[in-house]
């Protein structure tokens, strides 16, 4: 007998990562320290950058950009995700599902876009530091930022309205704790090979894409260091990328080895578990990153919470 079509489907259920009871806290508090650090590390970001007119740079522009992007790109799933386990419930309506698929793509796709951007920034700082202001005006990094915003949210309305076309069958179960795009292509009855083609060729273009213009940026970045004579120029030139080198490598590591896992394994649960390290942990270490060993960003923390202090009394 076959399964039931239902084009008017209204609910989809999320089933996360353990249905035994016993976890659900665990797994509650787990997450919500996560996002809160996420939360609360990247606003510190953006508030640094905002408050000191010695960081209005390029560079820190970008950085306020990416912290910004991070902090929605966590906000599309893990409150919805809390909000389940609170109420021990594990629907997402139909709506909600194409939305929350929507702002996940558009800020996955920012956040790549955003890197990309920052490599090219690095790349004009070191290899041509004699024309790095008269290239990177606020008129070019604003729409370097506005092209990456209007690439993502084309790419995201794209796929959203392909998963429109498709139709439901009585099985809504989503193995995963979020309405990932790959799982609702696998659920739907309708024929999907359009919608994998697309998804494919979506991934190779933007996915590849940036990656190569990372790549090359620090293949030149490389090269112009290589040429510095003395040690402590090349140690100067390496640390002004060097916490974005550390970023994109933890954000394309995890990407990669979220695909390759549930390649390998073929198990949407393993996968699940392998997709909170690029969707949480990365956007949560990234303030960590960029603060620890940035003197100009604890610098400007300190300053402002002195100021504020000396408000207060």
């Amino acid at each position: 007998m076959k399964p039931d079509n239902d084009t008017q489907i209204s609910k989809f259920l999320l089933l996360g990562f353990s249905e035994e009871p016993e976890l659900q806290p665990l797994i509650f508090g787990l997450f919500l320290s996560m996002y809160l650090i996420n939360l609360f590390g990247n606003l510190l970001i953006i508030l640094a950058v905002t408050s000191d007119s010695h960081l209005h740079t390029p560079m820190y522009f970008f950085l306020s950009n990416l912290s910004f992007a991070d902090i929605c790109f966590t906000s599309t799933t893990i409150p919805k995700m809390l909000l389940n386990i609170q109420t021990q419930s594990k629907v997402i309506t139909y709506k909600g599902c194409i939305t929350q698929i929507y702002f996940y793509l558009l800020f996955a796709g920012l956040d790549d876009f955003l890197l990309t951007v920052m490599a090219y920034d690095r790349f004009v700082a070191i290899c041509h530091p004699l024309h790095y202001t008269v290239i990177m005006k606020p008129q070019l990094c604003g729409l370097l930022v506005l092209v990456s915003w209007v690439i993502s949210g084309l790419n995201s309305l794209l796929e959203c309205l392909m998963l429109l076309r498709l139709s439901y069958c009585t099985d809504v179960e989503i193995p995963h704790f979020f309405c990932e795009l790959s799982q609702m292509v696998q659920l739907a009855c309708s024929d999907t090979f359009l919608n994998n083609m697309v998804l494919y060729f979506v991934a190779l273009l933007l996915g590849g894409g940036p990656l190569a213009g990372i790549l090359y940026s620090y293949s030149k970045i490389v090269s112009s260091i290589h040429r510095i004579s003395s040690a402590k120029g090349k140690c100067k030139a390496f640390s002004t990328c060097g916490s974005h080198l550390s970023v994109v490598f933890l954000f394309y590591c995890t990407v990669l080895g979220v695909y390759f896992s549930s390649a390998a394994t073929n198990s949407s649960h393993s996968s699940a578990i392998a997709s909170v390290m690029y969707s949480v942990v990365t956007p949560m270490l990234n303030p960590f990153i960029y603060s620890l060993k940035n003197k100009d960003i604890k610098r400007a923390l300190k300053r402002f919470f002195v100021i504020e202090t000396a408000k207060g009394q």
